[in-house]
């Protein structure tokens, strides 16, 4: 009678906390017996990547957003095309060929394997990966403490990832409802939009909506991505520009800033401020110090715990580009 009252408690706490990684079999420090130099091997490689080109970092973060979103957490966005699934997860146009980061996980894979051989997930490897880009990335101002326990799935296909990644040209209610499906808040998703400080963006992604039509955007930054893009860009003729021209390798709160200045780049980072509360998340996190690393810290983990694989669901992957045969 009282294991049954203490399932029920638990079951009850994981109702009230839907964050609680715990309820999704998520620990920190997971590895710590089974593989317990993990982390700072995952982190080393990291860091040889990032301090040579810090848009990998950034790369590194969305990696972790786009697979999360697709599948849960679970590394499908890492397999390659095979002949029996040409057309996985990484081939989607929001994911292709503006995805980056794949050789960093490879690196760290491959380096974790021959510490620890079959132990560690990519899911996992993602996770770690994504979270110590941000680390470096903010100067070391953003330490999320990174769950893991997180299995490989073994389903990987374009078309979830167009169903499920909210696009650059969305709404509020559009971003609002995207995220509220995977069990964000419209608090997480302005916090996690808080990531578009650093990395570049194509210019097929914002000019047709927001400097090639009438928008809210600053005539002068305007004027600045019009001389960057061309008014059509096509694929042989599509430049990238910073998301954050201001702190383009910094990860940190300017991108508020920029959005109070109408200064962004996309629909729906414009389309925070279209209500009194999202707008005063946004004034709070542009001007409150440390507040937006703070709760940016919680979402990741929050993100990082969406319909995660578990037991027969998933394997720990030997490559993380193909499942295990």
């Amino acid at each position: 009678m009282a294991a049954a009252s203490l399932k029920l408690s638990v079951a009850l706490a994981c109702v009230l906390l839907l964050s609680s990684s715990a309820c999704h079999g998520l620990e920190v420090g997971y590895y710590k017996k089974t593989c317990p130099r993990v982390e700072a091997i995952v982190r080393d490689e990291v860091k040889k990547f990032v301090y040579k080109n810090a848009g990998i970092g950034a790369g590194l973060i969305r990696m972790f957003f786009h697979d999360c979103f697709v599948q849960g957490c679970d590394g499908s966005v890492l397999l390659d095309p095979t002949p029996a699934n040409p057309q996985p997860e990484k081939l989607s146009p929001p994911n292709f060929p503006s995805l980056r980061g794949f050789e960093v996980i490879d690196a760290a894979k491959d380096a974790v394997e021959k510490a620890c051989p079959g132990v560690v997930s990519c899911a996992d490897i993602v996770a770690f990966a994504s979270r110590d880009a941000a680390y470096f990335l903010s100067k070391m101002k953003v330490k999320i403490n990174m769950p893991a326990g997180r299995l490989d799935g073994r389903v990987s296909n374009s078309t979830e990832a167009l169903d499920n990644l909210p696009p650059p040209f969305f709404n509020l209610d559009q971003l609002v409802a995207s995220f509220a499906a995977k069990g964000l808040s419209a608090e997480d998703m302005v916090v996690l939009s808080g990531a578009h400080t650093i990395g570049v963006s194509h210019c097929s992604s914002f000019v047709s909506d927001r400097i090639a039509v009438t928008s809210d955007i600053d005539g002068g930054f305007a004027n600045f991505l019009r001389r960057r893009c061309p008014a059509n860009p096509s694929t042989a003729n599509d430049p990238t520009v910073n998301q954050d021209v201001v702190t383009p390798n910094a990860l940190d709160n300017q991108y508020y800033k920029n959005v109070l200045a109408h200064k962004v780049l996309f629909t729906s980072d414009a389309a925070l401020l279209t209500t009194p509360a999202t707008t005063q998340m946004v004034r709070d996190s542009a001007n409150i110090p440390g507040q937006w690393e703070a709760k940016f810290n919680k979402a990741m983990v929050k993100m990082g715990a969406i319909d995660v694989k578990t037991g027969k669901q998933g394997e720990i992957r030997r490559k993380c580009r193909v499942v295990n045969y």
